[in-house]
């Protein structure tokens, strides 16, 4: 049995800079997740996509961050149960019995969940055959750019990941469609004006109002029938075909831990980001909270607020005076 102090459910960014701020504290931590290496989304789905809102990083990869946070924890020796599934938890005496889906059993004194949007799947469009051509065309998710590289793209989507992966690769993919259903779009505004500008310059190609409706193809995906508004029923030849729809959150098994959930959501006491169960705290994209941003620079706050108050749910009796890493500095166990 793998014992620690604190229980982090979720190994993506807020989760591994948990473990620096539990670390500064002398609090040692183990880190469950159910995808097969640390990192969460930033790693299973866009380890190649700048993030811009870093601190002191005017562009990061998403996957530089992962690879920085891991190097930046490494000196407090972290331990990792991947692959596996946070399955049920029961209150012990001195905190709590975490089992796995695969029967691994973790006892920890407190639980920080930071599962990010939980258990999480791709929104599919409802084509029919749409399951034959999966990892033979149909891409729900871009994790290396390289793959488009020369290749003919159709895009779908309107929000965010559609607008920005139409973006960052309209630089190296031969010919890029992005298609969506509505004339305006929900992402942001500047995105949404660099894909009207790369339309302009017939960088891209962009078709409103309309949808795909249609895959064809012999084993591999080779064309993509599109029904538009204004100019009909299209046939396109493609080499893949992206629908980017966003991820359908989904908590699991949490859900039957007696946690207040609102909308797939844990609900927390912003003070110290506890929940309705005495040891566990939520943070991260999985809580919710009046004025909440889900951003991964919020989540690290919450995070260090929240290792100050495990550290006295764990050594109530010890006093926990705060101080400067430029004072203090960074020490080991």
């Amino acid at each position: 049995m793998i014992q620690t102090d604190i229980l982090i459910i979720g190994a993506g960014p807020v989760g591994l800079f948990t473990v620096f701020e539990a670390g500064l504290l002398k609090l040692r931590c183990h880190l469950i997740d159910s995808l097969a290496q640390p990192g969460g989304q930033l790693t299973e789905i866009y380890p190649k996509k700048p993030i811009y809102d870093i601190p002191g990083f005017p562009s990061i990869l998403a996957g530089d961050l992962v690879n920085n946070l891991m190097e930046q924890i490494a000196p407090f020796n972290p331990s990792f149960t991947l692959g596996e599934r946070a399955e049920s938890i029961e209150k012990v005496n001195g905190g709590f019995l975490l089992s796995s889906n695969k029967g691994t059993k973790i006892k920890a004194k407190v639980i920080a969940i930071a599962g990010g949007l939980g258990c999480f799947e791709p929104r599919k469009p409802p084509l029919e055959n749409i399951d034959r051509f999966e990892d033979k065309g149909v891409d729900y998710i871009v994790k290396d750019p390289e793959k488009f590289r020369n290749k003919n793209l159709v895009i779908a989507g309107g929000g965010d990941s559609a607008l920005d992966w139409t973006i960052e690769l309209s630089s190296i993919a031969k010919e890029i469609t992005l298609i969506h259903r509505r004339s305006s779009f929900r992402g942001a505004l500047d995105s949404v004006d660099k894909v009207f500008e790369l339309a302009k310059a017939k960088k891209i190609n962009l078709i409103t109002d309309a949808q795909v409706t249609g895959l064809n193809g012999n084993g591999l995906l080779k064309e993509v029938t599109i029904n538009s508004k204004a100019l009909g029923e299209l046939k396109k030849e493609v080499d893949h075909f992206i629908p980017l729809f966003g991820l359908s959150p989904k908590l699991g098994p949490l859900a039957d831990w007696g946690l207040n959930i609102t909308k797939n959501a844990i609900e927390v006491d912003t003070e110290d980001y506890s929940t309705n169960l005495r040891g566990i705290y939520a943070i991260g994209d999985i809580n919710t909270y009046k004025g909440k941003l889900k951003l991964i620079l919020c989540g690290f706050h919450e995070a260090t607020l929240m290792v100050q108050s495990a550290f006295k749910e764990i050594y109530p009796e010890k006093k926990l005076s705060f101080k400067y890493t430029t004072v203090a500095g960074v020490n080991t166990f």
